[in-house]
């Protein structure tokens, strides 16, 4: 059984826009759909920054080049250590073509990300890196 899972966190930035998308969690909650950066487990023996490069074109169709690491983050679920680690990533272009999985969306400003990013966790972490 896994003890760690590694995670990347894409944050793709187009001009002065960040694309934020929408995922379907669980219909048992108040909120089922929630805006997120894209994220997703690593393959084995895969780097992060192809993983991450990956996971945005399987998703979103974009091409982006990865400019530099944000932040980590790690926690626990059951007794496996989730540890992540958050990449600024550069898009030349704005149009996307949207996976199944995913429900909508947006390129945001950075002022507005508090209007659909809940997790005051990750809003800290993006102003801490000076985006």
């Amino acid at each position: 059984m896994e003890k760690y899972k590694i995670m990347v966190k894409g944050i793709v930035q187009f001009e002065n826009k960040f694309l934020i998308v929408e995922r379907w969690y669980d219909d048992r909650i108040v909120d089922p759909y929630q805006w997120e950066f894209i994220d997703g487990k690593l393959e084995f023996g895969e780097q992060p920054e192809k993983g991450v490069t990956r996971l945005i074109f399987e998703t979103t169709g974009l091409s982006v080049f990865v400019n530099r690491i944000l932040y980590t983050w790690s926690f626990m679920v059951g007794d496996v250590c989730n540890i992540g680690i958050s990449f600024l990533c550069v898009s030349t272009r704005d149009d996307i073509l949207l996976s199944e999985e995913l429900n909508d969306f947006r390129w945001v400003t950075k002022d507005e990300l508090g209007n659909y990013i809940e997790n005051k966790a990750v809003l800290a972490d993006i102003d801490k890196a000076e985006l």
